[in-house]
């Protein structure tokens, strides 16, 4: 990956959205690459590089088969360079030309549109000091976490839409400097993974 940025990264989940609807229609070819979405979003934001197999785990995307273990390794490796300081997130180029269908795309997109305002509402600078710094080193191991959880989660209908919602959230709240979202995300998401795990033992 390059890290020449042509734009600032999104500050909400309407711009994400709409940053990557612009790639996605701009795009000349039946598929998008992983690496146009990651470029679209910005690639010296942990939180929009959280965002995007967040959103891809959560939409209907993740019926893909491997998708959700896709992005689980797109996370580990983003939040693995984060812990050892690196500024500009390098990922394997065999990863960065996986591709899906554009159309199945821009529909997953459709279909998150209608509560990103409501979403964004709910966003408000709060525990600040959670969002940098140091404590990102706390949110990148919980991500890391969540990651690996991920393709042992794919043999569980729906798990993984969960693990793609709570990193959407966390991503969320790195961007909007919402320290009290990426608390409470952590909480739910604890909560609703035991339920998940009982059930299924």
């Amino acid at each position: 990956m390059t890290n020449q940025e042509s734009q600032q990264p999104p500050e909400d989940l309407e711009g994400l959205l709409d940053f990557l609807e612009e790639a996605g229609k701009e795009v000349d070819a039946d598929s998008i690459s992983v690496e146009t979405m990651l470029h679209a979003v910005g690639t010296r934001s942990f939180g929009a590089m959280l965002l995007v197999p967040g959103l891809l785990t959560f939409s209907p995307l993740s019926g893909i088969v491997g998708l959700p273990s896709l992005c689980g390794l797109l996370v580990l490796l983003i939040a693995g360079q984060l812990l050892v300081g690196r500024k500009h997130f390098w990922l394997p180029k065999w990863l960065l030309k996986r591709s899906i269908p554009r159309k199945r795309f821009l529909k997953a997109l459709r279909f998150l549109r209608p509560g990103a305002r409501w979403v964004d509402k709910l966003i408000k600078h709060r525990l600040t000091m959670l969002t940098h710094g140091a404590a990102t080193w706390v949110v990148a191991v919980i991500c890391i976490l969540i990651a690996l959880s991920m393709p042992v989660l794919e043999l569980m209908p729906f798990a993984n839409s969960l693990s793609g919602a709570a990193l959407a959230a966390i991503g969320l709240g790195l961007i909007g400097r919402d320290g009290l979202l990426v608390v409470l995300t952590v909480a739910i998401y604890s909560i609703g993974l035991g339920t998940i795990i009982y059930q299924f033992m």
